[in-house]
């Protein structure tokens, strides 16, 4: 049923070893089934960490992350067969081809053979990659990379996907067809969590936001409701207003 909690954070700490502060801070955060959720934050403020602790990659020693309802943690099977990761870096082997790392992850999210064709041909034609399928991931563009890290974090045709910088380092016809992509598989009702410096992009397609400093959200709403609330006009300066302008490493 649409509009239940597709993630819900409460009282969540993580810290490194040897770090001299906790990366994470009692942070709350509710994500609603359906919705293009965006995270931002600057440098350093914990996006990623909280990214691989949403997916799992990460234990959590406190508080808790509930998945549709589902404690992670305890439900690891579950938690496999509903998201979907796109992580910043790259996440395949580049000697294989689009096609051979479709299938290999495909076997690994535990989907049956003809899953994984249909899948794999469905995914290569729309992310422009029918011309490719054979050749080593190696040989491919900064763009085309891209889009076979998208291919591989939709295989399983996730209920929610999370996105860390998909769109980094490509031209702007790649970018576009990203975006023009997760907008569809939303509409057809997977929950997109997104974090991105792209901000632009993301006023295109977030519908709610969160900004994120020290560890913590600092503020949570609809970007028309945060801009209201702050007398600004986009989201950068409201980024900027709510995190400062000084740098960050």
């Amino acid at each position: 049923m649409l509009n239940e909690d597709a993630l819900h954070i409460k009282n969540l700490g993580y810290c490194y070893k040897r770090a001299a502060q906790p990366v994470i801070r009692q942070l709350d955060l509710v994500v609603k089934e359906g919705s293009r959720f965006g995270l931002f934050g600057p440098n350093g403020a914990g996006k990623t960490t909280l990214m691989s602790l949403m997916t799992g990659l990460l234990p959590y020693p406190q508080g808790s992350i509930r998945l549709f309802g589902k404690e992670i943690k305890e439900n690891s099977s579950f938690v496999k067969s509903t998201i979907g990761f796109v992580p910043q870096d790259f996440s395949f082997y580049e000697e294989l081809t689009p096609a051979e790392n479709l299938e290999f992850f495909g076997a690994w999210y535990g989907l049956n053979s003809r899953q994984i064709s249909d899948a794999t041909t469905t995914l290569l034609k729309v992310m422009g990659l029918q011309h490719v399928a054979g050749k080593p991931l190696k040989e491919f563009s900064g763009g085309m990379k891209r889009r076979v890290n998208l291919a591989i974090g939709v295989m399983n045709n996730p209920r929610i996907l999370f996105l860390d910088e998909p769109t980094v380092g490509v031209d702007v016809q790649s970018r576009n067809a990203i975006i023009g992509y997760l907008k569809e598989i939303n509409r057809n009702g997977t929950t997109l969590v997104y974090t991105s410096h792209q901000l632009k992009e993301a006023e295109d397609l977030c519908t709610e936001v969160a900004l994120m400093d020290g560890g913590s959200i600092i503020s949570q709403g609809t970007l028309d409701e945060l801009k209201q609330q702050h007398r600004q006009e986009g989201l950068e300066g409201l980024f900027l207003q709510l995190t400062g302008r000084d740098y960050r490493d």
